[in-house]
């Protein structure tokens, strides 16, 4: 049987379709618009030495590489092995959705993570269940909030906070020596950010997790606050 290299023998693929995708700016990399071209087909991995009764494994491959990189920078790349059957053009591009929703994913377990903390947390059986529900429900929120400031900053920030929500935060930039509008989800978030402790003269330093995680706690209790108020 003839032995290939898995990368060497899906590059001698033919190219299928190309897309472009907004590359985010990294520390090594700047924020750019990429060309990508895909290459699929069907691949046998060969098993390891182990398993001496396996005969391999079948599956599919799906080869995205970046094309006319500006100078300076690294081409971005993909190979992903998959054993949904990929012999279309529409299944490649599932598969490559799919996994676009890796850094969401990634994003969403680092504010369980690093803002919400669960870890810090020494609780046992129900109660850890009843605290995870909570938890997961502002990271959820808070994966939202910093999706759409990355996505569409200038959005109206009545998209995504309820009227109470805007009103505190309106309310609370009155009281400011220089009121600020908090119209645009932009805006809204990095309010806030302030409620968190956000220091507006760094303004080079994004908005961090914790931060906002502390701000949207402090928020919320403002908010049961003014809705209290507005009961009596």
């Amino acid at each position: 049987m003839l032995k290939n290299y898995l990368w060497g023998y899906v590059q001698k693929q033919p190219v299928q379709f190309s897309f472009q995708l907004d590359i985010s700016p990294h520390e090594t990399r700047k924020k750019r618009t990429g060309v990508f071209e895909v290459r699929f087909c069907p691949v046998k991995l060969r098993s390891p030495d182990r398993l001496k009764e396996s005969d391999g494994f079948n599956v599919y491959a799906v080869y995205a590489t970046e094309i006319n990189v500006p100078e300076g920078e690294y081409p971005i790349s993909w190979m992903l092995l998959t054993t949904e059957k990929v012999e279309s053009i529409s299944s490649a591009k599932t598969i490559l959705r799919w996994y676009s929703y890796r850094w969401l994913i990634e994003e969403y377990h680092k504010i369980l993570k690093s803002g919400c903390q669960v870890e810090s947390y020494r609780l046992a059986g129900n109660s850890m269940e009843v605290l995870l529900g909570f938890l997961t429900t502002i990271s959820a929120d808070l994966l939202r909030m910093t999706y759409l400031h990355r996505t569409q900053p200038e959005s109206p920030a009545d998209e995504i906070f309820t009227s109470v929500q805007i009103k505190v935060l309106k309310a609370k930039s009155l009281s400011r020596k220089k009121p600020k509008s908090v119209d645009t989800i932009k805006d809204a978030i990095e309010a806030i950010a302030r409620l968190g402790g956000y220091l507006e003269h760094r303004r080079k330093t994004p908005i961090g997790i914790t931060v906002l995680w502390r701000g949207w706690l402090e928020l919320m209790s403002l908010c049961e606050g003014w809705e209290l108020r507005e009961t009596f």
